[in-house]
């Protein structure tokens, strides 16, 4: 099996080496704060009392692999569903990668200056690509 033959599995692994990228950068960045902050790591405490006590520029990575959990899941399910219907054309592939791009410049903007009026546009682009591509997924499985 190659891409020429299912091409959309490029995207799919693509944006999952970057949700990995996302993990290392988030442990990048958070190990060293966990000490020079004194976070304590007990159980009793709740997630935002640790997550108070860190900047905000460590807690971005973290804040951005948990976006990449979440609509992103529908991205994987809605480009394996396309090429199980055999779906290949240009149109559907570029969306795909366009999806991947806009992803990776929301996780850029989202761990660098968190800017929430350049970051929103960004996702906004991903989230209509994605119901494109859902679209085409419906089309394709009922017309």
């Amino acid at each position: 099996m190659s891409l020429v033959n299912k091409p959309l599995l490029g995207p799919l692994v693509a944006l999952n080496g970057w949700t990995f990228a996302m993990e290392a950068l988030l442990y990048i960045r958070r190990t060293p704060a966990l000490k020079k902050y004194n976070i304590s790591f007990d159980p009793n405490l709740v997630k935002q009392e640790k997550a108070a006590k860190l900047p905000p520029f460590v807690q971005w990575p973290a804040d951005n692999f948990n976006n990449l959990l979440e609509q992103p899941t529908q991205f994987y399910a809605v480009l394996l569903g396309l090429t199980m219907l055999g779906v290949k054309d240009k149109t559907t592939v570029f969306l795909a990668w366009s999806y991947v791009g806009l992803r990776f410049l929301h996780s850029m903007i989202h761990v660098t200056t968190n800017n929430v009026l350049l970051r929103f546009p960004a996702f906004a682009a991903s989230s209509l690509v994605l119901l494109g591509m859902t679209a085409k997924a419906a089309w394709e499985l009922f017309f």
